[in-house]
């Protein structure tokens, strides 16, 4: 008993830790674009995303519920099983994460941790656990259709904003009256980030609790407590940055002026919170990126970085089969070892994410260098008018005219 209570805790810690790294990882996709066109400051912008963050994650449950009571079939697992399965699964979606920010490349921590629980399930209990009807109805299909859709409506409201405003002489774009509206969609953004990604730690802690019987399979609801824990948890890795992340949303796709942020941020947030209420475990981030690729077809004359986009691609190809394959060698170490086997995940747990940690330092972004040459001067927002010519000026232009008439 003691033991099972050992691993349920270490389940929950290495849980919380995800949601933290599930913050970090996530938080370009609200403040990247505010903050690659000044309309924020990136240390204003990383604190404004953390509290909506928090208070997002209090709106809803029933992303949680598809993870508690619909992704894995509890009545087939073991108690004594099933909770180090869950502990390799995370260790699965946390290296991916650690790993795509290292590289700064946003992809999904949704899909990774997924993949882990699933590639650890398979291994530690069978296909048999695994509900494929709702991983096809509310994992994968969402998976290719939000970012279609996200940048189909992203490009549609960049054409209306370009369409029906006009340039002005010395202002960026004629249009940086649209700084107030990103402001007001990355916040939007920023509360549905927290109310989608927070429940999915939500899910997995719920999950672990009914397998052990300590929460009746009848009620997937998580408990206050729980929802106290990631929420506050998401909040603090949101406002610790993912600068790497930011710099590549923010720059590394097109660049964005301020109707294309304020059009891809309201693609985002409709997106994401139409599906928190349907309940799809979406990816916030698949989302954000389709809508910055269509905000940037949108504008006419802009340049989308196909190369990166690729890169993106890939990567999300990638997330649930690689998340997968790291979550079933962990569950292989616990089906090997039996108890022993969390004790070796969580020390190699630790290792990879101390190794990628240091690797990160070497090349350090931060807020001072992720996108410094316009979250310093918010070029991108305000051109300061050409200052008219002096009196002296203007006397010495009348006198150099009147010689050239003589």
């Amino acid at each position: 008993m003691e033991s099972a209570a050992l691993v349920i805790v270490l389940v929950i810690g290495l849980a919380l830790f995800f949601d933290f790294t599930n913050g970090f990882h996530d938080t370009a996709n609200a403040m990247a674009t505010p903050i690659a066109t000044g309309a924020l400051k990136p240390k204003v912008a990383v604190l404004l995303a953390a509290s909506l963050n928090l208070v997002g994650a209090f709106l809803s449950t029933e992303v949680a519920k598809t993870i508690s009571g619909g992704m894995i079939r509890e009545d087939q697992l073991s108690p004594d099983i099933f909770p180090p399965i869950i502990f390799a699964g995370l260790i699965g979606a946390i290296t991916w994460n650690m790993l795509t920010w290292l590289l700064g490349l946003p992809s999904s921590s949704s899909h990774a941790l997924f993949g882990g629980l699933i590639g650890a399930t398979l291994v530690g209990v069978g296909a048999s656990a695994i509900d494929t009807g709702v991983v096809l109805s509310k994992v994968i299909l969402p998976a290719l259709i939000a970012p279609l859709t996200a940048g189909v409506i992203a490009f549609a409201v960049t054409k209306i904003a370009y369409g029906i405003t006009r340039r002005y002489d010395m202002k960026a774009d004629g249009r940086d009256g649209f700084r107030w509206g990103q402001i007001f969609t990355s916040s939007l953004v920023a509360l549905a980030h927290g109310t989608n990604d927070a429940q999915k730690t939500m899910g997995v802690i719920t999950l672990a609790l009914i397998t052990v019987g300590w929460q009746s399979t009848s009620d997937p609801d998580p408990q206050l407590w729980v929802i106290f824990a990631c929420a506050i948890t998401i909040a603090l890795g949101t406002y610790m940055g993912g600068w790497r992340i930011i710099r590549t949303l923010g720059k590394g796709l097109t660049d964005v002026k301020p109707a294309q942020g304020f059009s891809a941020e309201t693609s985002t947030a409709a997106t994401i919170l139409a599906s928190s209420a349907l309940g799809f475990a979406l990816s916030t981030t698949q989302v954000a990126s389709g809508s910055v690729i269509g905000s940037g077809l949108g504008r006419r004359g802009s340049t989308v970085r196909w190369n990166t986009v690729g890169r993106i691609m890939i990567g999300w190809v990638l997330t649930l089969p690689a998340a997968g394959a790291v979550g079933a060698a962990a569950a292989l170490v616990v089906v090997w070892l039996g108890g022993w086997g969390v004790a070796v995940d969580a020390v190699i747990a630790v290792a990879i994410i101390l190794g990628l940690f240091l690797r990160s330092r070497q090349d350090a972004v931060t807020s001072a260098n992720a996108m410094s040459e316009v979250a310093d001067s918010g070029a991108a927002v305000k051109v300061p008018r050409k200052p008219g010519p002096t009196r002296r000026q203007r006397r010495l232009e009348r006198t150099a005219a009147g010689k050239d008439r003589s």
